[in-house]
């Protein structure tokens, strides 16, 4: 694997073996000393033209414990803010030699266009309204250890799914791990032809007492130009998941950050079925996972070695 671009590009087993290696590295973060010299001597280049807090910390952690050296860059500051372009700004930035470039944008297709320019490896880390495909592969970790298997598992996605990347990149996850995937919200929020992903499409809520696991999706009023509801207090009336709408026996999942009292209700977050905070440990050991994957040149084998002590 070169780059990570979409979760189209990768299938069941390839999946699998990112989350198997994740797993390994679990063991890291119960040391004492969180690191292993894996990528020592790497050097991983995170860009993000916007704001982010789990997905930027989460990919810094996983390189320095990986041992990688990071640069973080955002366009805030920049000579970005002078109007230079994402090509020149790839090229300023690749003569620093980087090993990795973790790139977030507002733009869909960017990452693609950026594995053009330079011979760096890239991730994905969310390219406007397209995909997420770490946060798939997060989740989909999550899911596999709360339940085993996601095979036959049968998974709503509820909410904003027009202006939502993690929707795409966990329907055709999820499909390719063997769950049923519905998603459901307003017509003004589900993109018109999106069965054709494979999914099913509800307007209600109804029927969602049948679902194994419950993904709300955050309403991303910063990607609305028009009115796609009439108010949150009515989005909310009708798709808020709260006490009433979730059974004891249902999963609750949400990519964050979460808008208390709109999509969720602050009952469930805070209830024992929510595995939000399991979804934010599960970042960093995945993104060691598919860091180790594209710069190491092979998975994880056996144990995880810790690094020797050294002298001060």
């Amino acid at each position: 694997m070169k780059h990570l671009l979409s979760i189209e590009e990768l299938d069941r087993a390839a999946i699998e073996r990112i989350v198997g290696e994740a797993e390994r590295f679990a063991e890291v973060s119960d040391r004492e000393i969180k690191k292993v010299p894996a990528l020592r001597g790497r050097m991983v280049l995170n860009l993000f033209y916007e704001a982010s807090t789990r997905t930027r910390s989460s990919f810094e952690l996983a390189a320095k414990r990986l041992s990688a050296d990071v640069v973080n860059f955002a366009a805030s500051g920049s000579s970005v803010e002078k109007g230079e372009s994402l090509k020149d700004t790839i090229l300023t930035l690749s003569a620093h030699k980087p090993d990795a470039i973790v790139i977030r944008t507002p733009w869909a297709g960017a990452a693609e266009l950026v594995s053009r320019w330079c011979s760096a490896a890239i991730v994905n880390a969310g390219d406007g309204k397209h995909e997420h495909p770490t946060q798939a592969l997060l989740d989909v970790y999550t899911l596999r250890r709360r339940l085993g298997s996601l095979d036959g598992c049968s998974l709503w996605i509820v909410g904003d799914v027009a202006h939502s990347r993690v929707a795409r990149s966990n329907i055709l996850a999820f499909q390719k791990m063997g769950a049923k995937v519905t998603v459901a919200g307003p017509p003004t929020l589900i993109p018109r032809g999106i069965e054709a992903l494979g999914c099913d499409v509800r307007f209600t809520l109804k029927e969602l007492p049948s679902a194994d696991v419950v993904y709300a999706l955050r309403m991303q009023s910063e990607r609305m130009t028009d009115s796609w509801v009439p108010s949150m207090r009515e989005y909310a009336s009708l798709y808020q998941i709260n006490g009433r709408r979730l059974s004891p026996r249902q999963v609750l999942m949400h990519p964050g950050p979460v808008n208390r009292g709109v999509e969720l209700s602050g009952e469930v977050v805070d209830s024992p079925q929510a595995i939000i905070t399991e979804q934010v440990e599960a970042g960093v050991v995945v993104r060691m996972a598919v860091l180790y994957e594209l710069l190491s040149g092979g998975p994880v084998r056996g144990p995880v070695s810790a690094p020797e002590p050294q002298l001060a």
